[in-house]
């Protein structure tokens, strides 16, 4: 029979808890029930997933594909789940038809000459609010070997999906994240992960980079490619006066936190906080809610792209510590004491570089932002604000400067600052300081959404039945990273687009010699970062470059949906373009979700620390460039053809390190060009979107 993945799409609706939800588990591995590890070729059934469940399931899947000549390394997937044939609610009743959740999607033999099937049973959480789940939940994500923090530095191989049902799971203690992981809650009845009354230890219920006796264990500014997106993390069994966090993450590029509410206590003195982040290079938010807390949000990084946050009655919605780059797009803050700190460090030592702030609104909370920028604050670049669309309701102070000086008076009505700004502008003379109005930059109306720039999360395909969906792996796709797939990837490719299906790419390396084309009308999702992996000589020719992906041809219109999946490179592919994107959408635009480009610096790559170390005492020119290292012409190509593309949280990055390597060494590989954006008709919209290295 066919095996089964789960994998779940944003989407934003918090939807109250299922009382006590029971599930009747009908699974077929073997003759076992209950709770699971094993090493099995295939997973056995395709059956659908309901998510009121209280009984899951943990299968530890290594893909234990053979060494390839090209020196990958083993990969394994965990799911926790329940597999279940109906799920009942209490006195025998079904669960709500729009809780069930069923991308049980079809996935091929994982395992390449496996010697035997191996299960051990272990004790699973329950999900039913009362159960103590904390050990079981963290088993399902350390078992395999896994990337762990203060014992690995970082790995593209050991990846992992954990996906929970709707139900309550009780933990004590915090849940640790491990490298390379995605933690997916079912979207249509999000599950609550709950902090016992008695909850100790660790800093998060989630923690995401859990400290050692050598402070973080994973270096914050690696910790790439993670997501953990629809839940609710329930902090209000704990004592209001007692510390708490809901996640840690401190994190790097391709990673997000997506459709999750945080509720903490709102009483006096409360001391929750849902999201700390203290170091990183991050990274994306979106489609968060928050119910109060003394600091909803407690974050430094080096830069982030932030939009849709909502708070409620928070003491104070955002306390941002430091950064160098921040954009804060549709934040609505809501009946809270202030709505963004950035007044770190005070005006002698301001430790927040810039942020910008727009298409927001701030209602019913005495101040709005409190900064500690002046005419003489230092650092002098330090301190930067741009407020753009900003709506206020009973907002008396909009800006507060150092002293409780009043920057930006507020309102007690309603008012609209359409444009603000403090910190330095520049002149061909030299920087001038600056506080005041500010012209708004012009807004073409074809980029809005109301008054706003246009945004759209992922989608979730949360009602996509198994017959809406095509498994690239169930129907021919090897994905080992040694057999070519170009052929059948285009065959799929086509009739998933003539259908009108959702093309799932099962999670692998899929070996491409020529070009794939991506027709207009495609749905496309991978699983925990699908690779595209292009090879060979008609990727080698710089003087004639070629895609490796091709989005519509030259004048074609259409749209497509393109999310969770990366495009690589392996050896020399000195012509190799990336992604070409052709198609022009008119009225509602193309969208690219956490799809990104890594050439470089991983297992499979031949462009490791072995092939492409550094050179520091050899001098280039007049000594040649190692053309075995040159690995892509191009990253992104948006033509002049092209029109309509929304990309979102898009990563594209040639690797200045071995990922795999235990101390994270340098290397040199080449890439002539990023992100190149030529189109004639526009509307593009680059959102979360970062490009390194080129």
């Amino acid at each position: 029979m066919d095996s089964v993945f789960e994998v779940a799409r944003t989407f934003l609706r918090p939807e109250p808890r299922l009382q006590q939800a029971e599930c009747t588990t009908n699974v077929k591995l073997g003759a076992q029930h209950g709770w699971a590890v094993g090493r099995v070729a295939t997973v056995v059934d395709a059956i659908s997933i309901v998510s009121a469940a209280s009984s899951l399931r943990l299968l530890d899947l290594p893909r234990e594909r053979q060494k390839l000549d090209r020196g990958m390394a083993t990969t394994r997937l965990m799911a926790l789940r329940c597999q279940s044939r109906r799920c009942t609610m209490p006195g025998g009743s079904d669960a709500l038809p729009s809780c069930q959740y069923r991308i049980d999607l079809l996935s091929g033999t994982w395992i390449i000459g496996a010697a035997s099937r191996q299960v051990e049973l272990i004790s699973g959480p329950s999900g039913d609010g009362v159960t103590d789940d904390t050990v079981a939940i963290q088993a399902a994500i350390t078992t395999g070997g896994r990337c762990a923090p203060g014992v690995c530095g970082s790995s593209t191989t050991t990846p992992a999906v954990v996906y929970f049902p709707s139900g309550t799971y009780l933990i004590s203690k915090s849940i640790i994240d491990y490298y390379y992981t995605q933690i997916i809650g079912n979207p249509n009845c999000l599950p609550t992960i709950r902090a016992a009354a008695n909850f100790t230890g660790g800093l998060g219920m989630l923690d995401g980079d859990q400290y050692g006796a050598k402070g973080l264990g994973f270096g914050a500014t690696n910790v790439f490619w993670r997501q953990v997106r629809n839940f609710i993390f329930d902090m209000t069994l704990v004592n209001a006066t007692s510390a708490i966090t809901g996640i840690h993450w401190p994190t790097a590029q391709a990673t997000s936190l997506q459709n999750i509410v945080f509720q903490m206590s709102s009483d006096k003195g409360t001391q929750h906080q849902a999201v700390f982040i203290e170091s990183g290079s991050g990274g994306f938010m979106n489609d968060l809610v928050f119910y109060g807390g003394n600091n909803a949000m407690v974050l430094g990084n080096q830069q982030f792209t932030m939009r849709n946050l909502t708070f409620y009655n928070a003491v104070t919605a955002i306390n941002q510590l430091w950064d160098w780059g921040w954009t804060y797009k549709n934040v609505n803050i809501n009946n809270c004491s202030v709505g963004l700190n950035m007044s770190s460090g005070g005006r002698t030592a301001q430790s927040v570089g810039s942020v910008t702030f727009i298409d927001s609104s701030i209602s019913n909370t005495p101040i709005g932002i409190i900064t500690a920028h002046d005419a003489t604050s230092q650092p002098p670049t330090a301190g930067s604000l741009i407020l753009e669309n900003v709506k206020l309701n009973n907002v008396p102070t909009a800006v507060q400067g150092p002293g409780a000086t009043v920057a930006l008076a507020g309102t007690t009505g309603a008012s609209t600052i359409a444009a603000w700004g403090e910190g330095h502008s520049y002149t061909p003379d030299g920087p001038t300081n600056f506080e005041g109005p500010i012209a708004p930059n012009p807004r073409p109306g074809v980029l809005l959404s109301g008054d706003k720039y246009y945004e759209r999360s992922k989608p979730q395909y949360e009602k996509y039945d198994l017959n809406d969906i095509i498994s690239v792996r169930s129907a021919g796709a090897a994905g080992d990273g040694k057999t070519d797939d170009t052929d059948i990837l285009n065959k799929l490719l086509a009739r998933a687009a003539d259908s009108k299906k959702l093309l799932f790419f099962d999670h692998g390396d899929y070996k491409v010699t020529g070009t794939l084309y991506i027709p207009p009308g495609s749905m496309i999702v991978g699983e925990s970062y699908s690779v595209i992996l292009a090879a060979g000589p008609y990727f080698s020719d710089m003087a004639n470059p070629k895609p490796v992906v091709q989005v519509g041809k030259t004048g074609q219109s259409g749209r497509i949906e393109w999310s969770d999946m990366i495009v690589s490179t392996q050896g020399a592919t000195a012509g190799a373009i990336l992604v070409e994107w052709n198609l022009a959408a008119y009225g509602t635009p193309s969208g690219v979700w956490d799809v990104h480009t890594r050439i470089g610096g991983f297992a499979g790559s031949n462009l490791q620390l072995a092939q492409c170390p550094t050179t520091p005492t050899v001098a280039t020119p007049p000594a040649p460039v190692n053309t075995n290292c040159i690995a892509a012409f191009m990253s992104w190509h948006i033509t002049r053809s092209a029109a309509g593309l929304y990309m979102e949280n898009v990563w594209l990055w040639v690797a200045d390190h071995d990922v795999e390597d235990s101390n994270l060494t340098q290397i040199t590989v080449y890439a002539g060009r990023g992100l190149y954006d030529e189109s004639s008709a526009g509307t593009v919209w680059l959102v979360g979107t970062a490009v390194e290295h080129h």
